[in-house]
């Protein structure tokens, strides 16, 4: 075991003593341990977002951050939460940040500013894919940055185009993202496309039903993709039929299905890295308590992890691994 596992390890059971490093409740398979963070909103007043952390269970709730910024966090690699703060800056201006699972080594990657969209990383996560901002002239285009210099640069450049929650394929060769053109005025409109990395070949992949006007101006058509890598599909929220749920599509494009049959609305979601567990907010009817749930894939058991007494805002699930040996993903 090298160092940093074995002070993840270390640190996971100072956080959550009386548990035991091991048992984290709704256990993965293949030696591998999951934590999830995600979003809560704690004054709205006050525009402060926190990130919390717990186990599989919902158990051992614990927020990390403790700082009166937004903090919102779209992503998780190598045990690292990686998340966009205002922090040390103007109101909603975003920079990418890191943190320890257990909220330590909060560490500012880059200068880039960024737009609010989920994110991605490939080469063992020292590529990162981002959606950035340069002042007010390059809005929502892609942007690679090194997670360990914090350079970047630009991938795309379409001045009459926007691009959010970009997602690199598992083998890191191609990019999934939400795409639609600056005319188009209201904020969730937008298909999912796919591309080769170095901005080449593009294919949409979804189509919203030309008839269905449930998701209006504010609601999403295509929601932030996320790549199920057992299975290999890609999946999505969208509000069809008056209703937020889950679908999916083919990387190729060919075939689209809605995924879940869940009466709530379904929203921002995860998978496990072995695909084994979604982690999915869900919301009443009135839009009123969101809070975070897990399904075990293969049964499709689903249980609420999130107490709704705690925030009606509880959101953006994310699988924290926790690697207790060196097996590849």
């Amino acid at each position: 075991m090298d160092n940093y596992i074995l002070k993840t390890v270390l640190v996971l059971a100072i956080l959550f003593s009386g548990a035991g490093i091991f048992d984290f409740g709704l256990r993965a398979q293949e030696n591998r341990d999951y934590l999830i963070a995600y979003n809560v909103l704690e004054n709205e007043k006050a525009d402060d977002y926190d990130i919390y952390i717990m186990r599989m269970d919902g158990s051992a709730s614990s927020n990390l951050t403790k700082n009166p910024d937004v903090a919102w966090t779209y992503y998780s690699f190598g045990g690292k939460i990686f998340f966009v703060s205002d922090r040390n800056a103007c109101r909603r201006c975003y920079f990418l940040y890191s943190m320890d699972a257990d909220g330590n080594n909060i560490k500012k990657i880059s200068d880039l500013r960024l737009e609010d969209s989920w994110m991605s990383s490939r080469n063992n996560g020292r590529e990162f894919l981002v959606t950035g901002r340069i002042a007010n002239e390059v809005r929502h285009q892609l942007f690679f940055i090194d997670a360990e210099t914090g350079k970047y640069s630009q991938l795309t450049n379409e001045p009459d185009g926007r691009f959010r929650d970009p997602l690199f394929s598992p083998d890191g060769n191609k990019i999934v993202f939400v795409y639609r053109k600056i005319e188009q005025e209201l904020k969730h409109t937008g298909e999912i496309f796919i591309m080769d990395v170095d901005g080449k070949n593009r294919k949409q992949l979804t189509r919203y039903p030309a008839d269905d006007k449930s998701a209006g101006e504010h609601r999403y058509q295509a929601g932030p993709p996320r790549w199920n890598r057992k299975e290999n599909f890609i999946s999505y929220q969208s509000v069809q039929n008056g209703k937020s749920s889950l679908f999916a599509v083919t990387p190729d494009g060919k075939k689209t299905w809605k995924l879940t049959d869940n009466p709530a609305n379904e929203g921002w979601h995860d998978w496990s890295p072995d695909g084994k567990w979604l982690a999915v907010e869900m919301w009443d009817s009135e839009d009123q308590i969101y809070g975070i749930h897990l399904m075990n894939w293969e049964t499709k058991e689903l249980k609420r992890l999130t107490d709704p007494k705690k925030s009606k805002y509880q959101q953006s699930p994310v699988f924290v691994e926790l690697k207790l040996n060196h097996q590849a993903n």
